[in-house]
């Protein structure tokens, strides 16, 4: 029998941000209208959507208690018409983009395949597509509790999101949204993305998603000795094998462990055993 390698699976290591790297993001958001918005999702690991769709109503500031309920999604536009591919005929990719594009923000898509009927947000007769509230599915559902730290810069970003809305006037466009734009519409979570990215460089640190910062929370609360099972309970995932996926062990957690194996094995003051000679046996 002739034994065949599997073919590769190509995977993208995800480093999360160590505490002083967190701390200049946070330091630089300071200086913008969204600090609120990034040092919420942060401090309680929150979904992009569970951000963006988290209301007044479920966030107690007496008592720091926090309902994550509702996330906010795009709806996915689909065609109207009858022959799909003809419509986004205009739209069609046949070639890689090269290697020095500049036109994408983000990753390159890929060339459409022959038979695309992709699209839909073109066509005439398009249908649904916007941005949506949806409850969290299972365990997504969860009370969370704040940071005392944090108390006092969402009762001042309530208190401008007041001044907004009455500066807009007839023109608010109600959603009781924590986080939201000068008229009160929900945030495009593209919009969000792109604030991050501008967040990320003005405080001089790499580049990463905005879904990074949920596995910087969970490193970090890990880092801190929180008990990985409560860590699960804060994200809102439904099993403890989902949530040791999320979290990364940092460079000191590392040493430390190999520190305290070393101490068991060998002693606290013990050398390392290649360096001992050898003892010979007799029988």
């Amino acid at each position: 029998m002739q034994l065949v390698d599997p073919p590769a699976v190509r995977e993208t290591e995800i480093v999360p941000f160590d505490r002083e790297e967190t701390r200049q993001i946070l330091t630089a958001a300071q200086a913008r209208p969204t600090f609120a918005r990034w040092a919420v999702g942060l401090a309680l690991g929150l979904r992009q959507g569970e951000a963006l769709g988290l209301r007044w109503q479920y966030v107690d500031l007496s008592t720091g208690r926090v309902r994550v309920w509702w996330q906010l999604q795009r709806n996915k536009r689909q065609h109207g018409c009858t022959d799909l591919h003809a419509c986004g005929a205009k739209r069609h990719k046949t070639k890689p983009c090269p290697k020095t594009c500049k036109q994408h923000k983000r990753k390159c898509p890929a060339p459409c395949p022959q038979d695309c009927t992709r699209h839909a947000s073109t066509c005439p007769q398009r249908k649904s597509g916007g941005l949506v509230f949806r409850e969290p599915k299972g365990k997504s559902k969860r009370v969370v509790m704040l940071p005392p730290e944090l108390l006092p810069v969402l009762r001042a970003h309530r208190a401008e999101q007041q001044h907004q809305r009455a500066r807009a006037g007839s023109a608010w466009d109600e959603h009781d949204l924590v986080f939201c734009q000068p008229d009160g519409r929900p945030v495009d979570p593209r919009d969000d993305w792109e604030d991050w990215k501008e967040l990320l460089h003005a405080a001089k640190v790499r580049d990463a998603r905005v879904h990074d910062g949920r596995h910087t929370s969970a490193t970090l609360l890990l880092e801190y000795g929180v008990d990985i099972r409560i860590v699960t309970e804060i994200l809102g995932h439904s099993d403890l094998r989902l949530t040791t996926r999320y979290t990364h062990i940092a460079p000191p957690l590392a040493q430390e462990a190999a520190r305290r194996m070393g101490e068991a094995l060998w002693g606290r003051t013990a050398t390392h055993p290649a360096a001992r000679p050898h003892r010979r046996y007799c029988n």
